[in-house]
């Protein structure tokens, strides 16, 4: 017996909701920056059990790429984090009005 693809696209949608409060509601850089990690991986996996559905190998691809571009916006991402604290020593986004004249 196997789990119904309806399941993951709902936690994929579940997911994808938690990661956009997560944006919404919280200042820290970091829990920011996690949000979007968590939102990738929704999205990931709906590639996954759209793929399945379709009994292609498509979905799994799109996620290859998407994991290789969340691999270098993680890298970049925290190197501007920890720039950003050392020059500020601060992790809210509301005190680093950095493009304000």
């Amino acid at each position: 017996m196997t789990t119904p693809l309806e399941y993951f696209m709902a936690l994929s949608g579940v997911l994808f909701a938690i990661g956009v409060a997560g944006m919404l509601i919280r200042r820290n850089i970091i829990v920011m920056f996690m949000s979007i990690e968590l939102m990738l991986n929704a999205a990931n996996l709906a590639f996954i059990t759209l793929g399945r559905r379709m009994a292609s190998m498509d979905g799994q691809v799109i996620v290859f790429f998407v994991m290789t571009v969340a691999a270098a916006e993680a890298a970049v991402g925290l190197g501007i984090i920890i720039s950003l604290f050392r020059n500020r020593e601060t992790v809210n986004a509301d005190e680093l009005n950095l493009l304000h004249w």
